[in-house]
């Protein structure tokens, strides 16, 4: 069954909204991890939009499950992690004008910068993940530039509408599911994912994990932080069992 990831940039979003110092992004990290999140996400842009350099540092303290970074190719960036040596890094695309993460990584294109960016932070002994496009070329660049990992932007599939365009998404990840298992990698999936459609990605087996953010703060501004994950785990249990 896939663990949990629980990204926690929308709440420092809330608190750099009024540049103050509630709400703690740290402090969701503890009643993620409290209620049962199997891995804490950040993601440190070059903006510091934010999630802020002090975060980072504290959070490397005080999180006991696994801690992964979403960091760009950005050399300052990359400087910070060999510092702070998160468990695992996933390398996104970073563009200043987005909102939020439009697209995968185009490793491809960028083959040369991403080997050795997962170079460096795989001797520093980083565990290194990708967050791509569910397309094949993808995946096999995600292999040969050494990552262990693959994270599949669920994006499309999050923003379709009508039942052909949801079914023809959906075989879009299970095709790069498998095509990156059968290279080795571990597989990861994230983005847009919410608790009205977690469940026909979650049923889909080989997933090792799913970073959600978005949908889960929001939800906790209602319920709490503990019982917003504690929900969407057991959505993640159910879809397994299915």
């Amino acid at each position: 069954m896939a663990g949990l990831g629980v990204n926690i940039d929308h709440v420092a979003t809330v608190r750099q909204a009024r540049r103050t110092v509630e709400p703690d992004p740290v402090w969701a990290a503890v009643e993620a991890q409290l209620a049962g999140a199997d891995c804490i996400t950040f993601h440190l842009r070059q903006d510091r939009r934010h999630i802020l350099d002090r975060d980072v540092r504290l959070l490397k303290e005080i999180v006991q499950v696994k801690l992964n970074m979403e960091m760009s190719l950005n050399e300052e960036i990359v400087g910070i992690a060999l510092e702070v040596k998160p468990d695992q890094a996933t390398i996104v695309p970073e563009n200043r004008q987005e909102i939020t993460t439009e697209g995968g990584l185009d490793v491809r294109g960028q083959f040369s910068r991403v080997s050795e960016v997962v170079r460096r932070l795989s001797d520093a002994g980083i565990v290194v993940s990708a967050f791509i496009d569910p397309e094949p070329a993808q995946v096999a660049a995600s292999r040969d530039a050494g990552c262990q990992a693959v994270e599949l932007h669920t994006g499309r599939y999050a923003n379709a509408t009508s039942p052909k365009e949801i079914a023809s998404t959906l075989e879009e990840l299970r095709i790069a599911l498998n095509d990156a298992l059968q290279a080795g990698l571990v597989v990861h999936g994230g983005h847009g994912l919410t608790y009205r459609n977690i469940m026909p990605v979650a049923a889909m087996e080989g997933f090792s994990e799913f970073n959600i953010g978005h949908s889960i703060v929001s939800r906790a501004v209602f319920v709490g932080m503990r019982q917003a994950v504690i929900e969407m785990k057991q959505l993640i249990e159910q879809a397994a069992k299915k």
